[in-house]
This record gives C-alpha cells, structure tokens and sequence, in this order.
C-alpha cells in the first residue's frame, strides 16, 4: 500500500483511501476491470463509495498516466495499468480480455507514412485457452 500511496504522491494525487482503493484494485486484478466491475467489488469495503467517485478518479488516473482505457467492443471501456507496451487477446467465449506480450511490426518507430504515432492499440480475438481446454474436456467426458 505505501508503493501505491507513493506513486500517488509522485504524480501530485492526494492519495486518499478512496483512490488508494481504486487504484490497488486495478494493480491486483489484472482483469481490465470497469467502472461497474470495480464498483461492486470495493462497494463490500467501501459502503460510502460512489460510481461518480471510480469515474473521476479514473479520469484523473488517465492524465497522469497511471492507468490506460480499453475499449475494445465498442460497448463498455475497461481499465489496464499502463505499465509496459503490450497488447490485448479477447476471448470470443468468455469475453476475458487478456494481456498478450509480442512484437509490434512497428517497433519503437514515432511516425509512419509521415503521420506521428502517438499510441499504438492491437487486439487478437478468438478463443482462449481455459475455453479451449474445457471444451476438450466436454468432448472427452
């Protein structure tokens, strides 16, 4: 807890137990939670805790570079902890978002066809592994 309070401190947040909270949730499932998925869990902690506090406090986590939106579907945005390049696999089955560590074709490069490359987003989707084992599993019982 006092890693996260101090790289709330670093970056000028006041590390309140709300947004203490907030963020050790992300850091401690890794499942690119959202805003609903994060309310409902700290809500059991936190009985005073709103949906309006998770939002603004996630919005200021996106200024300060502390956590990254998801949106993948079109249809809900999750939250990731921006540490590291990595891209995302979605399970088609059990709607899973995945961290996924592989090569960009664009490796470190700032600009293509003369267009400045700010951020880079790849998601793979298909079907994960817990799904396709239980499948297998399905078919051998």
């Amino acid at each position: 807890m006092e890693r996260l309070k101090n790289t709330l401190v670093d970056r000028n947040i006041k590390p309140t137990y709300q947004r203490l909270a907030i963020l050790r949730y992300i850091y401690d499932n890794r499942i690119h939670p959202t805003v609903d998925m994060i309310y409902d869990d700290l809500l059991r902690k936190i009985p005073t805790i709103s949906k309006t506090t998770i939002y603004n406090t996630l919005e200021m986590y996106i200024k300060k570079g502390l956590v990254a939106p998801i949106v993948i579907t079109g249809t809900e945005t999750r939250y990731d902890t921006s540490e590291g390049s990595h891209h995302h696999f979605v399970c088609e089955r059990c709607n899973r978002i995945i961290d996924v560590e592989m090569k960009c074709s664009l490796g470190g490069r700032r600009s293509v066809n003369g267009h400045l490359i700010k951020e880079i987003h790849c998601y793979l989707e298909g079907v994960c592994r817990d799904c396709l084992s239980a499948e297998e599993q399905e078919k051998n019982d």
